[in-house]
């Protein structure tokens, strides 16, 4: 097992929606460990919140297996570089499109530039997410309320929407649930809500697609250590964060890269309407 940090960690806040480069233990991406072998050459994949986290780690394991990738991101251009930087450097091609997925017209501007930029898409990863910790229910605001909605679960729809015209048969949608949706934290009811939903949405749309030979599946992350954790949870809960699991630690996000890869794979050709956990030991039914 790779010897990755376990709690305690340092002590950290950051402006939401963080930075990759402020954070204490810097995340493993698989920049130095994830090893490619083709399984997706010459896909043509879109990755929303590839510019950290969970998304970069996916975004270099797509492009180490020979996918191009279109990253799209909300406005964390530092982040979404080194992300375009790590794409390249393994001889794909690397689009970046910043822009708030929260609104209908930005989800399909970003499918419309993948097509101009590719011809067709083979894979969409629907990864981008909004969360805040709230500690009683009168403290989430309205508008708080419909932007974790409208950034997490609404997008999906839209995005998938614009891109199923432009897939064929064997593409795959790939969305990222949580293990929220199975056991919700109460300081993030909103953004627990929406991960229930996304496991909803991707067993239906599974069933939707599946007549046009288009796979949806999903991933359920544990506790994974990115630039949301100190950018929007309290000190206390940062310092102690993937303590909860049974293996004593979070995630990195390289650990969660070959789950999508799978999933992008003609190796999951017989799977769809699935979620594959991957939390540490937590139970996910």
């Amino acid at each position: 097992m790779t010897d990755y940090p376990t709690p305690p960690y340092p002590e950290q806040q950051q402006a939401i929606p963080g930075r990759t480069e402020a954070m204490d233990p810097r995340p493993d991406h698989g920049e130095s460990s994830y090893k490619g072998s083709g399984r997706l050459a010459g896909k043509k994949t879109i990755v929303t919140g590839g510019d950290s986290g969970i998304g970069r780690a996916v975004a270099l394991a797509f492009a180490r297996e020979g996918a191009d990738v279109l990253i799209a991101y909300l406005d964390e251009h530092d982040d979404a570089e080194a992300t375009k930087a790590l794409v390249e450097a393994e001889g794909r091609q690397a689009v970046l499109v910043a822009g708030d997925l929260s609104h209908p017209d930005q989800c399909r501007a970003v499918i419309a530039k993948a097509v101009e930029a590719f011809g067709r898409i083979d894979v969409l990863v629907n990864n981008a997410a909004h969360q805040r910790s709230f500690e009683t229910l009168e403290d989430i605001a309205d508008e708080e309320w419909q932007l974790t909605f409208a950034t997490n679960i609404h997008s999906m729809f839209y995005l998938s929407k614009a891109a199923v015209a432009h897939m064929g048969e064997g593409a795959s949608i790939i969305n990222t649930t949580s293990i929220n949706a199975q056991d919700p934290n109460q300081q993030l009811l909103a953004y627990a809500t929406t991960k229930g939903a996304i496991y909803n949405f991707t067993s239906g749309l599974g069933q939707m697609l599946a007549e046009r030979k288009i796979r949806v599946n999903a991933v359920a992350p544990g506790p994974v250590w990115t630039p949301l954790i100190p950018s929007t949870m309290p000190p206390e809960a940062v310092k102690t964060f993937g303590e909860n699991t049974p293996l004593g630690r979070a995630a990195q996000p390289a650990e969660l890269a070959p789950a999508y890869v799978l999933l992008a794979s003609d190796e999951s050709s017989y799977i769809t309407g699935a979620t594959i956990p991957v939390t540490g030991g937590r139970a996910f039914l």
